[in-house]
């Protein structure tokens, strides 16, 4: 966090100078082999775990056993980097990375060439995982009781893993969504967790196409969050068999796709009957 003095106003109090906290925002390169790969703006924290799972989503690894060292360089003048080396049997073929070099914090997607170059090869879900409505209205709860950097700049997204159980697993923050949703994932592949096809992976904005594409590469089952998907979100999700929740907050949520896995209480109508499977409206 970086600490600033800010002129506050508020309409029921004098002008004051007081202190405040920003959310830290700054360049990281990710190298593989000695070559530049990505630099994307971040939140620094837990930069290995953004690194490993920023090449499994865009297919250079599939698996722990691809990562023999990840190490991070003294930061310079031009910012922060990470050296990855890979095991000498991992074909690594540069020309078909998605992102161009530079990614905003923003929208990890601005940095892909094209649509159809990011649907990738990483299969469907296929799982029979099932969580229970009240557990995921919980989840939501235990991953706001979590941000605690958030909680201090108000500036920052998160991600989190859990368990079909309801156990939080993991949460990261980051100024930008797909960062965080990065690092967990890193986390989860470091660790040998994937696939994550028995978890639940919260995002605390809106999930874009990007999101369901990250979480696809870890085998994620059930993709929520406390906003909005898109409709190419919607589109992918149908598509692979992923479960995509929106407006997950205040005891309501909506089921965009693979209604399957979420276990409603008896007196709910059955979700199945009333979601169409078809275009997306």
């Amino acid at each position: 966090m970086h600490p600033v003095n800010v002129l506050r106003y508020r309409t029921d109090e004098p002008l004051v100078e007081a202190p405040d906290e920003l959310a830290t925002e700054e360049p990281l390169e990710i190298r593989v082999r000695g070559r530049a790969v990505t630099v994307t703006m971040r939140t620094p924290g837990e930069d290995a775990d953004l690194a490993a799972g920023f090449l499994l989503t865009e297919g250079l690894i599939r698996s722990a056993a691809d990562v023999v060292r990840i190490a991070t360089c003294p930061r310079s003048e031009e910012g922060n980097r990470i050296d990855v080396t890979l095991a000498p049997d991992v074909v690594v073929d540069f020309e078909k990375l998605t992102r161009h070099v530079f990614a905003s914090s923003s929208c990890g997607l601005c940095g892909k060439a094209t649509i159809e170059s990011v649907r990738g090869t990483f299969a469907a879900v296929t799982s029979d995982a099932r969580v229970e409505a009240g557990r995921l209205m919980r989840m939501v709860e235990a991953m706001r009781a979590a941000q605690g950097t958030f909680a201090r700049t108000g500036g920052l997204h998160a991600a989190a893993l859990f368990d079909a159980d309801g156990n939080l697993l993991v949460l990261r923050e980051d100024i930008g969504r797909h960062n965080a949703v990065d690092k967990v994932l890193g986390f989860a592949l470091m660790r040998r967790w994937l696939p994550l096809d028995r978890h639940v992976l919260l995002v605390s904005g809106r999930s874009s196409f990007e999101i369901m594409q990250k979480a696809l590469a870890g085998g994620v089952a059930v993709v929520a969050a406390v906003s909005a998907p898109s409709s190419l979100a919607v589109e992918f999700a149908r598509g692979n068999g992923q479960t995509l929740i929106g407006f997950l907050r205040e005891g309501r949520m909506n089921v965009y796709a693979s209604p399957q896995r979420v276990v409603f209480p008896p007196a709910a109508a059955d979700p199945a009957k009333h979601l169409v499977h078809g275009a997306v409206d």
